[in-house]
């Protein structure tokens, strides 16, 4: 197969912007593995301790424990308010659809500054403060309109044919949306759950404004140790998710292939 001199720079560009990306990422392996209790370079002295680290203190793993406790009841929410409200704009096809749909969109627009005061000041006066209800809160507001905008694409490439055969049927609006609509909108709200737990795994910036000791996420944990002690064990968690993102795009990639 010939190679034309524009194929061969569009694929050189392709992985240079590749590894620039990537560079960083590799860059944290062997950081991870150094055997001293900062961040450098190992110097023929290459270490588990920083792995066994991660997964024996309580510190970390409640972290761990806290992030993940916090991204599933996010995901669930925010896809159920998101699926309700994408739900209720199909059928209505009101004028305000818009305007509603701009409104549930504020939270992406402003800047993470502004929503991080926000929740500050809502989460003292509503005395929830360094709970993981506010912080479950929090999160749900950052994570909403994301959701809503993959169903919103989801649900409008839905035929409007088959709910008007499923009502003509006598299926009533209840039985029509969780037996008809939903089933055709499955990998959307599926993609919305994914996408908001992710946001909420690394939020960070309403996080730190929100909690206080009592709730102390993974993020938090991971800026704290930058800016305390430059603990290594943040690189071996770098690594980790780094492994786990990569065959999460594997997988799919291959799933697509298949498919």
């Amino acid at each position: 197969m010939k190679i034309t001199l524009r194929g061969f720079l569009a694929y050189a560009l392709t992985y240079l912007a590749v590894a620039f990306l990537v560079s960083p990422l590799i860059a944290a392996v062997p950081v991870s593995f150094t055997a001293k209790r900062y961040l450098s370079m190992p110097e023929g002295d290459w270490s588990w301790l920083h792995y066994q680290e991660l997964f024996t203190s309580d510190i970390w793993r409640n972290g761990i424990f806290t992030s993940i406790q916090a991204g599933i009841v996010t995901s669930v929410i925010s896809t159920v308010l998101a699926f309700l409200f994408a739900v209720g704009l199909w059928y209505t096809q009101s004028r305000l659809t818009r305007t509603l749909v701009a409104l549930a969109l504020v939270p992406m627009a402003v800047p993470p500054i502004v929503s991080s005061l926000t929740m500050y000041f809502f989460s003292t006066q509503a005395d929830i403060y360094d709970s993981m209800l506010g912080v479950v809160i929090a999160h749900t507001v950052m994570a909403l309109p994301y959701a809503v905008v993959t169903i919103l694409v989801s649900i409008n490439q839905v035929d409007r044919r088959i709910e008007l055969a499923a009502r003509n049927l006598g299926a009533s609006v209840w039985q029509t949306t969780f037996w008809v609509i939903l089933p055709n909108v499955k990998f959307g709200v599926l993609s919305a759950a994914f996408l908001s737990f992710i946001l909420s795994w690394e939020e960070i910036s309403v996080t730190l404004f929100v909690t206080s000791v009592d709730v102390v996420t993974l993020p938090k944990l991971m800026w704290s140790g930058l800016r305390d002690s430059i603990d290594p064990v943040i690189a071996a968690i770098a690594v980790i998710l780094t492994v786990i993102a990569s065959v999460c795009v594997l997988v799919r990639g291959d799933s697509r292939q298949v498919g």
